[in-house]
């Protein structure tokens, strides 16, 4: 299999951005970039043939448009295209099983739903297994996205849980901010046990003896992955409250979030859990779901 990235695009100023940031990203990690675009169009015998052809030639057009723009970005880069004739969810799960990594628009709550991080989006990061990056777009994204990143970097966040193995997630996290050159991060949310917060009269030495623990816990955590990337510089963070809500508030001013998500084989039921999916919705910064057991 080729190494590439893949970036998914339906012409909205969202995926546009993610395009540009997986053009840069494609650039760090010199790789090339696959734009693709899934035909978002009902099967059935009451769609006119021409119907279908009017789409396609517009998406033809959208991803002739897109690819331009990128190659003026990065003159360098190889960029292929591809119209991918499946609904959305299943076109973009089976790109990303041979990408190193998708890129995905992303709207947030504060915006109209789109289909690349509507129920879309949300179905494709439960059907893959391979990291997904979701990219927000400016506020006023009429201008186009930015000029391309060429370092420095702002810092990279890792949400992670003392409580449960993530390799896949620090193994992802830590060559990100190698390959960067940038702070990494590690933040983990916690609480006292619900037997002990709601007593007010609780010594704060036994809230002291508690926060220390939790801090040599994510110390120890991390320490096999510092000691295989010597060069990254870690900075570790224990924070009191609600693991999503304090993931959320560390993004404002990072270049990368990065959270995971347990691998689930049954079709039932969610399979992005309540903190990944609030920091997909309200971080600022892109957003790396990297699935992991």
């Amino acid at each position: 299999m080729t190494r590439h990235l893949t970036a998914g695009v339906d012409g909205s100023p969202e995926s546009r951005w993610a395009a540009a940031w997986a053009a840069d990203e494609a650039v760090l990690r010199n790789l090339p970039l696959r734009i693709v675009h899934a035909d978002d169009w009902p099967v059935s015998v009451a769609v006119p043939v021409d119907g279908f052809a009017t789409q396609h030639r517009w998406s033809d057009e959208m991803l002739t448009e897109v690819t331009n723009n990128l190659r003026e970005r990065h003159p360098g880069l190889e960029i292929t295209t591809q119209r991918l004739s499946a609904r959305p969810p299943a076109a973009l799960a089976a790109e990303a099983s041979e990408a190193e990594l998708l890129v995905l628009g992303s709207r947030g709550l504060s915006r109209i739903t789109g289909f690349l991080i509507g129920s879309v989006g949300l179905a494709t990061i439960g059907a893959t297994e391979r990291p997904v990056v979701l990219v927000r777009a400016a506020e006023q994204p009429d201008d186009g996205p930015p000029p391309a990143r060429i370092g420095p970097y702002r810092d990279l966040i890792v949400g992670v849980d003392v409580n449960q193995s993530c390799d896949a997630l620090l193994a992802f996290a830590f060559d990100e901010a190698a390959r960067r050159d940038c702070t990494l991060r590690a933040v983990y949310g916690w609480s006292l046990p619900p037997v002990l917060s709601p007593d007010p009269t609780l010594d704060q030495g036994v809230r002291r003896e508690v926060a220390a623990e939790v801090g040599r816990a994510l110390a120890d955590l991390l320490m096999p992955w510092r000691q295989k990337f010597p060069s990254v510089d870690v900075v570790e963070r224990a924070l009191v409250g609600a693991p999503g809500e304090q993931l959320a508030y560390c993004t404002t001013d990072a270049d990368l979030v990065v959270v995971g998500r347990r691998i689930r084989k049954s079709p039932l039921g969610a399979h992005i859990g309540p903190i990944t999916h609030a920091v997909i919705h309200h971080s600022p910064a892109p957003v790396a779901v990297v699935a992991h057991d």
